[in-house]
Order: structure tokens, then sequence, then C-alpha cells
């Protein structure tokens, strides 16, 4: 694992997250009219799956920036933990990578598309398709049962339907019996819960995939059990992680660690983070 430098709110309440002023749960929101082409077909090349640019974010009736000219990159494939205090702005700058908010200053590309030159519906449409979100909370639907609640995703990415043995398939690498597709999600325990949500964020086979502290409701154990597997599926398909947590104790299981605060320009000092 590779050290660097020192470096609230959630990620968003629909099971498949969206920016503002529009919402998966209305599908004239996404989606792609006949014969219109992918926005993000015509891409900048470049060596880095996911590249930040001096990103400044300052919320509302707010006068000091959250994040303040970040800088920040990682290869694809490549496993990032992110760590920061409580109200540091760590699911403000995963809120920033997925498109849910835009930055007032700075650039943000995702596999050389740069999000700021898609309109708001182009960008649900890129980050159903190629960002898998994983929320604090998992954002499940839970009147809904398990197979719905990973089809969604599908349906707001891809756009096609999931067969039932892909569901049974998804459920079974990620150590869940597919007996469990018909069962709601208010019926799971927590542990099931958070894996129906790694199944939602990984079935359109995503770039990257964003986790705001999923697992915070976890013992230590289980902890380390879900992130061993996350590691294993997200190698499998070759995607890009970026894990953000308080807890520096799971850093270990991470390729590189970088301080929040390090990657801004208002940053204090540049020392080791300590695995």
């Amino acid at each position: 694992m590779r050290n660097e430098g020192e470096l609230g709110t959630d990620l968003g309440s629909c099971c498949t997250a969206t920016s503002a002023g529009s919402c998966k749960a209305h599908p004239n929101g996404a989606g792609l009219r006949e014969g219109e082409a992918e926005p993000w077909q015509n891409t900048v090349v470049m060596n880095a799956m996911v590249k930040v640019e001096g990103l400044t974010y300052t919320w509302p009736q707010q006068q000091k920036p959250c994040l303040n000219g970040l800088n920040f990159s990682a290869e694809a494939g490549e496993k990032v933990f992110v760590v920061g205090a409580s109200g540091s702005g760590k699911s403000t700058f995963l809120n920033l990578l997925a498109g849910i908010l835009r930055p007032q200053r700075g650039r943000i590309f995702i596999g050389g598309t740069e999000l700021n030159n898609l309109s708001a519906r182009e960008l649900d449409r890129f980050r159903a398709r190629h960002i898998g979100l994983i929320f604090q909370q998992f954002n499940l639907i839970p009147y809904l049962d398990v197979a719905t609640n990973i089809r969604l995703a599908v349906h707001f990415g891809a756009g096609n339907r999931l067969e039932d043995a892909r569901v049974a398939a998804l459920l079974e690498e990620l150590q869940l019996d597919p007996a469990l597709a018909t069962r709601s999600a208010s019926e799971l325990s927590v542990g099931q819960q958070q894996r129906v949500a790694v199944a939602r964020a990984l079935v359109n086979q995503p770039r990257v995939i964003i986790a705001d502290e999923p697992t915070s409701a976890l013992d230590a154990d289980s902890q380390d059990a879900f992130i061993q597997l996350l590691r294993k599926v997200s190698s499998d398909s070759g995607a890009t992680v970026i894990f953000v947590s308080h807890d520096r104790r799971l850093s270990e299981h991470f390729d590189r660690v970088v301080e929040l605060r390090a990657l801004q320009s208002s940053g204090v000092g540049a020392r080791d983070v300590a695995a």
C-alpha cells in the first residue's frame, strides 16, 4: 500500500443518484432518445481513470469553501482510500465526482469525459452507466424486492432487461442466497442490504465505484470481510474504487491512502498518513 500526504451530505436518496433538478424515479429524466448519440463518445485521452483539477465548491449561504483547489487522480483499477475527519467534505467530494453537484471552479474527468461538458440529462445517463455508487445508508427502496432494486440500476443505465439468471449469479458472487431476490429490501439484515447495494452498484459494470463510508454500521470483522469482497469483485471487473472514511484502520486494504485536506491548496502540511 502506498501512502500520500495528509490530505456532510449524503450522496442522494434515489437508488441511482441524480444531479440537482432531476430524479431517477421519473423516467423522462434519463435515457437517450432513439438515434441520439452518447454524449461521452468524444473523450479526452488521458492515463488516469479519474482526474480532478482545481476543484472548488462552496455550499449556498456559506462564505468559506468546503473544498478549495482540490487536485486528485486515480488510475484504472486502482483502489484508493480517502480519509478525513467528519465534516471535512468527504461526501461533498464524492457528490462532485459523481456529478451530483457541480463545482464552482475546476474540472472533473471520468474515463476521459469532462463532467462539466455534460448537460444534466447527459450526466444522469453517464453516471448510471459508468459510475457505481455505494451509499452509507445503502438507499435501497424498502418496499421493492431485491431483484427490482438491482434492475432499476440497469433500467436507468443501459436500459436493457436484466434476466433472472443474471440477478441470481450476481447475488451468488456476493455470497447471498439467490432466493433473496424475491424478498423486499426491508426484510433483509444490514449485512444483506449492504451486499445488495454492492450488486446494484456493480450490475452495469461501471468504470468507477464510489463508496461513501459503507462500513460505518458494521462491526470490525464484518467491515474487513466486506472490503475484501469489494476488492475482489472490483478487481474482477477492473473498476477503479474510491472509498472514503474517517476510520484509518480500514486503509490497510487499499492500494493508496490520501488525506483529503492535503489534496487542497489550503491543505496544512504534507506528512505521510499512518497506515
